[in-house]
């Protein structure tokens, strides 16, 4: 139960609904108290809606449970970074990397909090800069974005750097341009906060938000054009390294759009173009392998997703990246399944797609996989001659009153066919036999399921209510069987057996003990509670006691007599 909240919550988290995540990791946390993880998953939503006081609170909780954690470092510096907490930020960045020396995120993290800390030494007091003014300012933010993988591509788009510069003459202008994904990308790397976006994870290749219009603000005039960044010194080989990855990016934009078109070959040149170019970026084999999908061509793709999972090892790509690629490749598996019959490489790919993230499309992949293979070998199972043949065995059994033996038979009979309602009505009255009354009603009314003309699952539904001492419901289930077969005799007696019990019960001739058990177990009807709960109900059987006049009324309505039938016959009102 703990691991399907902390689910729902990623899957909430996954798609920017932070306060819906917060309450799945706290339905998780309450479920499992001690799991550092579901802290800090809840610590970094808590970050994301900027309440960084709870997010702190988590992340302690995440360093207590768990000190030789790194992340729970990342997440405790982050929180005291939005807390404005710069010292305690470093410190705890420092901390982690004391664990892990090469870890990225918090090398990024240590800087921004230093860099953070020089600033307010040097700012004045009574300063009242917007809280982002320090991450838009100066030629650093330009050198912070193109230092990332992701933001770099976007200096090369004039519309980007324009909104880019208009937050930096002004930082409160952000709320203009914050649906620009590729601005809260900046704001994420500047920040050194993750920033979510929704995620497809469909067998759909990876395309990019396609770029806003023009926005201009109403009312103000056209601002003067700045100058562009000054740019970084770079070295000859980083030049053309940046320019590979550029043109990469381009040919899988072109790549997205010949998909669209399902233009499937000429969407794979540019694919392969593009790993060609740049093969630090799996999206280009996932996306090429969702191509081979659609193309029928599930080997391929299955090839495309194995070079993305290894090559994906190799550099320490996002595991929702990995997990993406092993759905892609299950998601293959599953179509040849259906000419192999082999389900069982799927569902192990997809159980380990989970093991990297617990995403809940592919957890309904997982599901649909079992199914198919379950469906699968009971239609392999399926067999009417060998199923005939042990309903026969297990009627033998029933005949010698070995009724354990005859359940057995009568069940593989059930396994070789299960739309036979004969098995289903042999073993519920094997089940009456043995006093298995529960099981008993379940195979009678699955019998009725089956074939409602087959009066034998009303006999054997009845008999089980009767000995379940429910006589108003075995009559019930006798008189429906009665339609179907007027004159069964079967029938006939059944509801005799029941009138009697419940006249018995009107006269008032049950002893002490019958009445008491009899009362305590219609206690426990939820119909009978819900008629004793009744105000209208509770007034009639007062008019009973009471007023003579009125009670006559109450036996003219065909309703308020049948329900007190029903308590006449639970033991709960007699009449006299």
């Amino acid at each position: 139960m703990a691991d399907e909240a902390k689910a729902k919550g990623n899957a909430a988290f996954s798609s920017g609904d932070f306060s819906a995540a917060i309450g799945h990791f706290s339905d998780a946390i309450a479920l499992s108290p001690t799991n550092h993880v579901l802290y800090s998953n809840r610590s970094a939503a808590y970050a994301s809606l900027q309440k960084y006081t709870e997010a702190l609170a988590d992340a302690k909780k995440t360093v207590e449970l768990k000190p030789d954690w790194s992340k729970g470092y990342s997440r405790l510096g982050a929180a005291h970074l939005g807390l404005a907490q710069y010292d305690d930020a470093v410190s705890a960045y420092k901390k982690g990397l004391e664990i892990d020396p090469n870890n990225e995120p918090l090398k990024s993290g240590l800087a921004d909090a230093q860099k953070a800390l020089a600033a307010a030494a040097s700012r004045p007091r009574s300063s009242a800069a917007s809280p982002f003014g320090d991450a838009f300012s100066g030629p650093e933010m330009w050198a912070r974005l193109a230092a990332d993988p992701t933001t770099r591509a976007y200096l090369q788009q004039p519309d980007f750097v324009q909104m880019m510069q208009d937050i930096q003459r002004d930082p409160n202008n952000l709320n203009l341009h914050l649906k620009d994904q590729r601005v809260m990308q900046a704001i994420g790397v500047l920040l050194n906060v993750k920033i979510r976006t929704p995620t497809d994870d469909t067998e759909m290749p990876d395309f990019p938000s396609p770029p806003p219009s023009e926005r201009k603000r109403a009312a103000e005039p056209e601002p003067k054009p700045e100058p562009e960044p000054e740019p970084m010194e770079v070295t000859e080989e980083e030049r053309d390294a940046k320019q590979r990855k550029a043109e990469a990016l381009k040919e899988k934009d072109s790549g997205n759009a010949a998909y669209k078109k399902k233009d499937f070959d000429t969407a794979i040149q540019h694919y392969s173009k593009a790993l060609e170019l740049d093969d630090e970026d799996i999206s280009y084999l996932t996306n090429r392998a969702a191509v081979y999908l659609e193309m029928g061509k599930y080997e391929e793709c299955i090839s495309d997703c194995d070079k993305a999972v290894e090559r994906g090892r190799e550099l320490r790509s996002d595991y929702k990246m990995i997990a993406r690629a092993l759905t892609r490749k299950g998601t293959a598996l599953v179509k040849m399944a259906k000419c192999s019959k082999d389900y069982e490489s799927a569902i192990e790919t997809f159980q380990k797609a989970l093991t990297e993230h617990r995403n809940p499309d592919t957890l309904k992949k997982l599901n649909e996989a079992e199914k198919a293979k379950k469906e699968l070998e009971q239609q392999e199972y399926f067999d009417p001659k060998i199923a005939d043949e042990e309903r026969e065995k297990g009627n033998e059994f029933f005949k010698e009153q070995k009724y354990p033996e005859a359940v057995k038979h009568y069940t593989e009979s059930l396994r070789r066919n299960p739309k036979d309602p004969r098995a289903y009505s042999n073993r519920a009255a094997c089940y009456t036999k043995l006093g298995a009354m529960p099981e008993g009603l379940k195979d009678a009314e699955k019998c009725i399921e089956l074939d409602p003309t087959f009066v034998k699952g009303y006999t054997r539904k009845g008999a089980v209510q009767f000995f379940m001492k429910e006589y108003d419901k075995a009559l019930e289930t006798y008189r429906e069987g009665l339609k179907h077969d007027p004159n069964n005799q079967e029938l006939l007696d059944g509801m005799g057996r029941c009138i009697q019990q419940i006249n018995k019960a009107s006269r008032g001739d049950l002893s002490p003990e019958e009445l008491k058990e009899r009362q305590a177990k219609a206690m426990q009807d939820p119909e009978i509670q819900n008629i004793l709960q009744d105000p209208v109900m509770r007034q009639v059987l007062i008019d009973f006691q009471e007023n003579p006049k009125a009670a006559q009324e109450h036996t003219k309505n065909p309703m308020v007599m049948n329900k007190i039938q029903k308590l006449i016959s639970a033991g709960i009102v007699q009449m006299k």
